[in-house]
């Protein structure tokens, strides 16, 4: 298959990621459905961690067995396992980092008190509200859903390389396959982006909602690299890179579960959670029987 068209399947996949996003605007939800919906989000991304990790651990697999069968070497095992533990370390331990440099951002930003910027005669409005610019000034429901999108995005790149490999092998009912079950992915996966500003509300308990311009910014950070991907995947294939990034996607989306379901603790509604997770999961295994279904 020519570029062209392995674009506009790449494009295809990507864009359902916006189907989820308007989610992120509803305006004072229930609490029991802002429950049920970060639930619901942490269902699809543990999905993609079993799949992403599933994914990533064939090659290691298939290393394994040819040692065994005496067919291959240690060296191609112990290779792929590097890159494994290395793209889990990284994914999972640079949010660490993130998160706290965030939060000594917002408490600098905190601390800058108010009499320190007062100068004589009248004090201006900016001279009596604390100094917060750029991600630190964001609620902790955006910097969430900022996380959500990037892990995502990384699995979506890997996503994208499957679609392009296949389009250039010439295996068309593959490729279109892929695009119709990544596409439905994809939309689960908006979803789970902007799940956690549904109810996002300002210091004074007013309600905050997203504009279309900072949840369209979300879909592209998340669906874009499926469309980088499938460019990438129709030039050139590497197992390598589709482990280190599928580890990388995995190890983020790890952390980010971790706060979804602090948050969820909270609300002490062990049963909307439950329900949300089965939902969730089920979703996420509906839409990749599709892929599963043509042989992926």
């Amino acid at each position: 298959m020519g570029l062209g068209p392995t674009l506009l399947m790449g494009f295809i996949a990507g864009v359902t990621i916006l189907f989820g996003l308007p989610i992120g605007r509803l305006r004072r939800p229930a609490a029991s459905l802002r429950v049920l919906l970060n639930a619901i989000a942490v269902g699809v991304l543990l999905f993609l961690v079993w799949d992403v990790l599933s994914h990533a651990w064939e090659p290691i697999d298939a290393a394994l067995g040819s040692l065994h069968e005496g067919t291959g070497g240690l060296g191609s095992a112990v290779g792929y396992g590097a890159l494994f533990i290395g793209g889990l370390t990284v994914g999972l331990l640079s949010l660490v980092g993130y998160e706290r440099w965030m939060g000594r951002a917002a408490a600098r930003a905190r601390a800058v008190e108010a009499p320190a910027n007062l100068g004589p005669g009248a004090a201006h409005v900016t001279e009596l509200s604390p100094v917060a610019a750029g991600l630190s000034s964001w609620s902790p429901a955006r910097r969430l859903a900022l996380l959500i999108a990037v892990g995502i995005a990384l699995h979506n790149f890997a996503e994208g390389l499957a679609i392009g490999q296949s389009a250039a092998t010439g295996e068309i009912g593959l490729a279109t396959l892929l695009v119709i079950g990544f596409a439905l992915h994809n939309a689960t996966e908006g979803f789970g982006i902007t799940a956690p500003l549904a109810g996002d509300t300002d210091t004074d308990g007013s309600a905050r909602r997203p504009s279309w311009g900072f949840l369209l910014a979300l879909g592209l950070i998340g669906g874009g690299p499926t469309f980088v991907g499938t460019v990438l995947g129709h030039g050139f294939t590497s197992e390598p890179v589709s482990v280190v990034f599928l580890t990388l996607a995995a190890g983020s989306i790890i952390y980010v579960i971790t706060q979804l379901l602090g948050v969820a603790a909270k609300s002490k509604r062990t049963d909307m959670l439950a329900y949300g997770l089965l939902v969730g999961l089920i979703a996420g295994f509906l839409t990749d029987a599709i892929v599963t279904a043509g042989g992926a």
